[in-house]
């Protein structure tokens, strides 16, 4: 628990100041609110006695005062607590988006995106309450207990004790509650996630819903999810409402005795008595007293139900990335040769089975380099290993001649452009989403790279052009209008490597050849990966590579791969029909 709460307290920071005065003004207020009955009870004596008029006056303008005063601190404790609050949310979101950033994939992959979301929003809300509380409430609670029991001591002699009774008693009630509820809320906040990853994939895939008509499943799905973090929070709230019976039978059973013990010290007096001005100012602080209770059970409710999102964020925060640069890493890629020694790779160290196997492979600067596999034979996970998104199980991944481990990220990641499987576009300007392979890129150039991706003949169509704005998610152009705004983003970076994932899948044959050849020209120097489903479009590469079941199965030239081997032979045949009546011609030899 210290040490969850050292790292929440880390994100206050600039509003230390706030955070720490708030207290302080609280005090103020705290101490002039338990001045208050004191003095009306003197009054009250007072005007019992026959005081003069200018007696009352002198009571009342302190009482104004000290009413005045009061409301000044808590005032002050208010915006500095309010300050502080919502300065330390920013400053956790922050913190936890910052280094969400840093991540590896590894460590994306242990959270889910709907997780982080929640912890970045309602977590993070739950928290921001539970510190407004702890630098206000839960220094006022205490602090007007001590002060009115003081007070009340003083006024009402061994009355008072009956608090000493009370105190205990709620304590542990509380204490009960908490242990029975807390373990209930932690089963809820998983739930969230769940529902909140069901809501962003049916509005991500509205359109797939609404072609198969599956409305009422995904309302189904939607209402048990729901009706799932209905029961879990009912069941742990009536656990929680157990603490207002607790709360009234405390206040009501002081009420009472307070009242029955001080009238009969009034009417029939057992030693000094005590007088109709501290019997008000006793009801006054018993008041005071049981609000203050009222305020810590309040409290405790809070702090049990914002206990689970402080260990979700402290997770989060205290993740470290499974790939960081090393020390006096290299700043400088040679150039865009690809070294693969005798590479395993697993995605978990656990997995009884690897993904890649002693994979060998050699690719030389500014080669063009064609991957062609069944699905799942590990394609994609070969290519992640170049910029290090994934670290190697064992063996060696070298760029420029140097193992890709002694560069730094940036360095190595800027040397090196990725147009992904699933396409990626962000909200804003089309001329916003190229710059992100150059940000300083003048107009011309990214004119030239979309004229090279064939993205200028829709781009010109379009009535604001390259102002066009781009809606979350790329959900205003097709997907080929979306793969050739990202190749054209990857050409911008000009890098010593470019991976193409399969990403020209959702373009006519056409474009496609002559995006191939568009890249062959303006980036020669460039070593291009191509991963593809097409045979066509690796065809031309100076090299093809054959993938199964995460082991290279054949490497050689298009021709090569045709006389000598069955996968690439099956694959060439199942998509070109004449391709197949040549090799029959030929009588083609099958390995």
């Amino acid at each position: 628990m210290i040490g969850m709460i050292r790292t929440l307290l880390k994100s206050v920071r600039e509003f230390k100041r706030s955070a720490m005065v708030t207290p302080l003004y609280v005090v103020g207020e705290v101490l002039l609110e338990a001045l208050i009955p004191y003095v009306i009870a003197r009054l009250v004596n007072e005007i019992e006695a026959g005081c003069e008029l200018r007696v009352i006056l002198e009571y009342g303008g302190i009482l104004v005062v000290l009413s005045l005063l009061s409301l000044l601190f808590g005032y002050l404790a208010g915006i500095h607590c309010a300050r502080a609050s919502t300065g330390f949310a920013r400053n956790l979101r922050a913190d936890i988006f910052q280094n969400i950033q840093s991540f590896s994939f590894g460590n994306i992959d242990k959270f889910s995106s709907a997780s982080l979301v929640t912890r970045l929003t309602t977590d993070i809300q739950n928290i921001q309450m539970a510190f407004m509380m702890l630098i206000r409430t839960a220094i006022r609670a205490p602090l007007n207990l001590i002060f009115s029991f003081t007070m009340a001591f003083i006024m009402g002699g061994r009355m008072a004790l009956i608090f000493l009774i009370v105190i205990p008693l709620l304590g542990c009630g509380m204490i009960l509650i908490g242990r029975i509820a807390l373990p209930v809320f932690r089963k809820g906040f998983p739930m969230i996630d769940k529902l909140n990853n069901s809501v962003k994939e049916n509005i991500k895939g509205i359109r797939v819903v609404k072609a198969f008509v599956r409305e009422d499943y995904e309302r189904e799905k939607f209402r048990g999810d729901s009706g799932d973090i209905r029961r879990i929070f009912t069941k742990a709230e009536r656990i929680l409402a157990f603490n207002g019976p607790l709360m009234q039978l405390c206040l009501y059973g002081v009420m009472v005795f307070v009242l029955w013990f001080g009238a009969r010290q009034i009417i029939e007096p057992v030693g000094p008595g005590i007088k109709i001005g501290e019997f008000s100012t006793l009801l006054t602080y018993s008041f005071q007293i049981l609000s203050s209770l009222m305020m810590l059970s309040f409290m405790f409710v809070m702090a049990t139900f914002a206990e689970e999102p402080c260990q979700r964020v402290c997770e989060v925060l205290r993740e470290e990335s499974t790939i960081t640069s090393p020390e006096n890493a290299l700043t400088v890629v040679r150039d865009g040769s690809i070294d693969f020694n005798n590479v395993t790779f697993r995605y978990f160290e656990t997995a009884e089975e690897a993904n890649l196997i002693d994979i060998n492979l050699h690719i030389k600067s500014g080669e063009t380099i064609g991957i062609i596999g069944s699905t799942g034979s590990a394609k994609t996970t070969l290519v992640q290993l170049i910029p290090r998104l994934y670290d190697v199980s064992a063996g060696s991944v070298c760029v420029g001649g140097m193992d890709v481990r002694s560069y730094d990220l940036t360095v190595l990641r800027d040397s090196v452009a990725m147009v992904l499987q699933k396409n990626v576009l962000f909200s804003g300007t089309i001329e916003e989403n190229i710059r992100w392979g150059n940000p300083d890129a003048t107009m011309d150039e990214i004119k030239e790279v979309c004229r090279l991706a064939c993205a200028d003949e829709f781009i010109d169509q379009m009535p604001d052009g390259y102002q066009t704005h781009i809606e979350q998610g790329g959900t205003n152009v097709s997907g080929g209008q979306k793969q050739r705004l990202c190749i054209a983003r990857a050409l911008l970076k000009k890098p010593k490597i470019l991976i193409l994932d399969d990403s020209t899948s959702a373009v006519d044959t056409r474009t496609d050849a002559m995006i191939r050849k568009a890249m062959r020209t303006y980036i020669p120097e460039t070593t291009k990966i191509i991963i593809a489903q097409r045979t066509g479009s690796v065809k031309d590469a100076d090299r093809i590579i054959v993938m199964d079941n995460g082991k290279i199965d054949a490497i050689g030239t298009s021709e090569e791969l045709l006389r000598t081997n069955k996968i690439y032979q099956e694959v060439y045949l199942s998509q070109n029909k004449q391709g197949h009546e040549s090799l029959e011609a030929e009588e083609v030899p099958t390995v």
